[in-house]
Parts: structure tokens; sequence; C-alpha cells
């Protein structure tokens, strides 16, 4: 693998890809070190640890590489693009118009990217409108985030969290054509990544000595059951009848239609931990006694967060699969193209077998990602340890680090070398 790994650097095209690549992560990591125009750093430092919990703020501060607890120019990290992103594709489903888009192939994709665009744009400036606000509450009593808290001091910094936001979508779009991997997720797996070195340094403080030596052992247990799931698939064989085309026998042959146990990936468990964060929240910045009581119950350490974040991510991965992967498409697909699944007649009975198929598949995902998500609350209550890292951080940590590794193996297998995967 090493071997492999330096072929990568010997071709110089592989090497321009990733050096382009880290550099646009470097110019990434550099602006989140860059405050907001008009902004108080002694003030920022001081509500810091209001970003630093499990709620939604420790959340969002995660993804955005700790640009929010900066309140830097990136503060509001990608996190604007994903929304948009999910908001668009949830609506390709029951908006009519967005689905014949996406029919008519790479035309009607671009249209669906520039409406993501401006949706983007609208999201990232009421999201910084919000943030500008939260930190004056926060401040509320103290010395003030923002010095002269005037209507063109604060469309400044709106303006400049905005067009950070869409600098970054742009970055990631550049990463996706002229580097290697998805821009997007590289960008996310470099604000968890940054939180590594802080997290080693507080396992190695840890005063359990239990837990500083079984810590290692676990991680490499939980990071090889995510590989094993995420790459688990079950192949649905397709044979394709043999056409006369002219006067040559065309077609034939036998292929797989692969499907993943895991087809949705880590957005349930976004969407999970973000409703679930909401009520501790609400409890934070609202000082009525209802609300901290409805705060206090679903702390996120205790049973009924984890109740309930289970049930949602089960929820949405059933949802989440349904929008992505249609059975019927499939089948009609197929039919059209000449191919059946042996044993199944073509139409609405392939249909149907898909659906019977990934309704059993699905039900096993849903619960590995409930677990993977669980897992490290349920440590904490048992061993009174702090895990710096969540269930949700592994999995996109893991999930990018493979498909990155899969597209370098797809490089490097164009030029005749040999692969990662042996």
């Amino acid at each position: 693998m090493l071997r492999t790994f330096l072929n990568a650097f010997r071709v110089a095209d592989i090497r321009k890809k990733l050096a382009f690549t880290a550099g646009m992560l470097a110019l990434y990591r550099i602006g989140a070190y860059i405050p907001a125009p008009g902004i108080n750093i002694d003030a920022v430092d001081q509500i810091s640890q209001n970003f630093t919990g499990s709620n939604v703020l420790g959340f969002l501060n995660l993804f955005s590489g700790g640009s929010l607890q900066r309140f830097a120019i990136f503060a509001l990290g990608i996190m604007p693009y994903i929304t948009a992103s999910i908001m668009l594709q949830l609506l390709t489903v029951v908006v009519p118009a967005l689905d014949k888009l996406r029919k008519e192939g790479e035309v009607g994709q671009q249209k669906i990217t520039q409406y993501t665009r401006y949706l983007t744009v609208g999201l990232a400036f009421g999201q910084s409108i919000g943030y500008v606000f939260l930190f004056r509450t926060f401040s509320s009593g103290g010395v003030e985030v923002v010095d002269a808290f005037t209507f063109g001091r604060v469309f400044v910094i709106v303006m400049t969290l905005t067009a950070g936001c869409v600098l970054l979508m742009w970055l990631g779009e550049l990463i996706t054509q002229r580097g290697i991997g998805n821009g997007i997720s590289l960008m996310i797996f470099a604000s968890i990544a940054a939180g590594i070195p802080d997290g080693i340094v507080k396992w190695w403080n840890n005063p359990d000595q239990v837990f500083k030596v079984m810590m290692p052992f676990l991680a490499l247990a939980i990071i090889a059951a995510i590989v094993f799931m995420q790459e688990g698939q079950r192949r649905i064989p397709i044979q394709y009848a043999k056409r006369v085309v002219g006067r040559r026998m065309a077609g034939g042959g036998s292929t797989y239609l692969p499907l993943r146990v895991n087809m949705a990936g880590v957005i349930p468990v976004i969407f999970a931990a973000s409703l679930m964060a909401f009520p501790p929240t609400v409890g934070e910045l609202t000082q009525a006694s209802w609300a901290q009581d409805f705060s206090a119950f679903f702390s996120p350490n205790d049973w009924p967060y984890l109740i309930g974040e289970s049930f949602l991510i089960i929820v949405f991965t059933y949802f989440y699969t349904a929008v992505t992967f249609n059975p019927v498409e499939q089948a009609d697909n197929l039919k059209k193209y000449g191919g059946f699944i042996p044993g199944v007649r073509p139409g609405r009975p392939t249909a149907e077998y898909l659906d019977r198929i990934l309704a059993r598949l699905t039900f096993p995902g849903a619960l590995y990602l409930a677990a993977v998500a669980a897992l490290p609350t349920i440590l904490i209550n048992q061993t009174s340890a702090n895990f710096f890292f969540g269930g949700t951080s592994i999995l996109i940590v893991v999930g990018v680090a493979l498909d990155t590794m899969k597209q370098l193996e797809a490089q490097l297998m164009m030029r005749n070398y040999e692969g990662f995967l042996k």
C-alpha cells in the first residue's frame, strides 16, 4: 500500500491534483482564523464556551472547524450549501418541474445546481443575521461583541459572512473539478480533522487509566465496523437479452445491481442530531421555566435524547433511501435496455422485488446508523469519560476517506498502476 501511495506522487497529473486540493483546504483553514470586520476579539473569547458543548451550536461549530466560536469570515462553514442541496434534492420528489429537470441529464443538473447556489446565498444571508444577534445575546451584560451595533456595521458583518460562505462553495466546486475527491465533503473532513490534536490532548490528560488504554482499541473497532457496513452491499444479478442490430448480434451478458446496506449515508444522522439538539438550545436562550424543564428532559446525555435521536435516524433513513432510490424507475430502465432479473418478470414484478430487497437492507442500515450515533453517549454515561468526537463525526470522516481513496484508486488504475484495493 505504501508503494502504491508513492506511485500517486510519481504521476505528474495526480501530484498536481493533490497539491491543488491541499492548497484549497489550507486556504479554507486560514480563513477560519480571520475574524469578521468590526468584531471585538476579546469579547468573542469570553463567550467561546457556548460553542463547545453538545448543543446545536457545538454541532455547527464542529462542522465549521471552530470558525463559529471565533466569529471568523468562514463562520457559516459550508452548512448552508449542504442544507440547500438537501432541500433541492427533497423538492425534486414533490415538484414536477424539478423532477423533469433531473431527468434531462447534464443540462437539467446544471439548472438544479444553479438553483442550489441561489438558495445557498439566501440561507447564508439569513443565518448570518441570526448569528449576529445570537452573539449579541450571549454578550449582554458584558463586553459587546460588535463594537458599534449600527445598521451599517451589522450589514458589513452579514455581507462578509455571506461572501465567505459563497467563497467556500466556489472552493469546494474547484476541488471537485480540478482536485481529488468531493470538495464539499473534504471541507467537512478538514473541519472535523482540525479538532483531532485537541481530542488527542484530552485523551492523554484523562485521569481514567483504563479509558486511556482502551480508547485506541475502541476507536479502531468502531472504524473497522463503519468500513464494514459502509462497504456492505447486496448484488442483484442482471441478465441482458441479445438483440439483432442490422446483421450483428449485440447485447447479452450479465452484470449486477449493487444495493448498499447504508444507501442514505450520513444525512439521516445530521437531520436527527439537528432536530434533537434544538430543545437544549432553546433552553439556553430562553429563561422561562417550562423551557428549562423541556431542555433538561432532552439533555444530550440522557436516555430520552438517545431514544428520540435513534427513532428519528431510523425514520429519516427510510425516507432518504426512498428519495434517492426509486425501484419503479430502476425497473423501467432495466426493461427499456433489455435487462431482467433471473426468475423475476420485467416491469412491476421487478419493481416490487427491488422494493422488498431494499426494505430488508434498509432496516439493518438504519440500526447501524443509530448505534454508531448513540454509542459515544452511552460510553460517556457508563465510563464518565470525555469523547471528543461523536458518532456523526466518525461516520463523516471515515466515509469521506473511503470515497477519496476510491477516486485516487480510479486515477491510478487509469494509468496502469495497482490501486489501494488489492
